[in-house]
């Protein structure tokens, strides 16, 4: 499991990985992220969800991607993205939860093609996602095979900023799942585990985050509150 980074220490591992990055991976990790002392209404980031087969990359499968990209205080809808990915194995239980068929697989794109597209929406932004280890893991894993090295990444975890603020407000029965946690900000209900829909759903929850927390809250800050 990645360990969330922040600091030089990141800037140091992305250095390291360009040693055996290849395509998008390489240009994704020579464009600089963001200062860390940029404040959120400035930040540029890509929120993303990927559903998966199970939790642990060396043995699950990656079922579909979906983004967009969130620049300051705005959804741009226009960027959004999404792909089930064609692949040998079959969805099984994990149907019950995303609702993907092993026939929505069969007709998907490569597990190239769409991690190739979530790799260049990344570059030069931080990720945003709600339990961000799933995302930060299975792109990690991806990176690796596809492209030669990992994707260290500055990552911003909606569902980590959540407990943050229902301890700084002194709300100790509050839900930090993704969609308790809109219902915590008034946002409406969408059908759950699709990845698009999530990602759009955590950009709108981390929106309503920030205006709780304040805008000039720095992309330091929301990295060590994630960690």
């Amino acid at each position: 499991m990645i360990r969330r980074l922040f600091g030089d220490r990141v800037d140091s591992q992305r250095r390291q990985a360009t040693r055996n990055a290849r395509g998008v991976l390489l240009d994704c990790l020579t464009t600089p992220l963001p200062d860390r002392t940029q404040p959120a209404r400035r930040l540029p980031l890509l929120a993303v969800d990927f559903e998966t087969t199970g939790l642990d990359p060396a043995t699950d499968d990656l079922l579909s991607v979906g983004y967009v990209e969130v620049n300051g205080l705005e959804i741009d809808y226009s960027t959004a993205g999404q792909f089930v990915i064609r692949g040998a194995a079959e969805v099984g239980q994990s149907a019950t939860v995303h609702g993907l068929t092993d026939d929505d697989v069969a007709g998907g794109v490569t597990l190239r093609e769409a991690i190739t597209a979530t790799v260049e929406a990344l570059r030069g932004r931080v990720m945003l996602a709600h339990f961000a280890d799933i995302e930060e893991n299975f792109l990690d894993r991806a990176c690796r095979d596809l492209f030669g090295a990992g994707l260290p990444m500055l990552s911003i975890d909606t569902m980590m900023l959540q407990h943050h603020l229902l301890e700084h407000t002194n709300t100790h029965h509050g839900s930090v799942r993704l969609w308790g946690a809109r219902e915590r900000f008034g946002l409406p209900v969408y059908r759950a585990h699709e990845a698009l829909t999530d990602a759009v759903a955590c950009a709108e929850l981390f929106l309503a985050q920030i205006a709780e927390l304040g805008e000039s809250t720095s992309l330091k800050q929301l990295v060590r509150w994630s960690s």
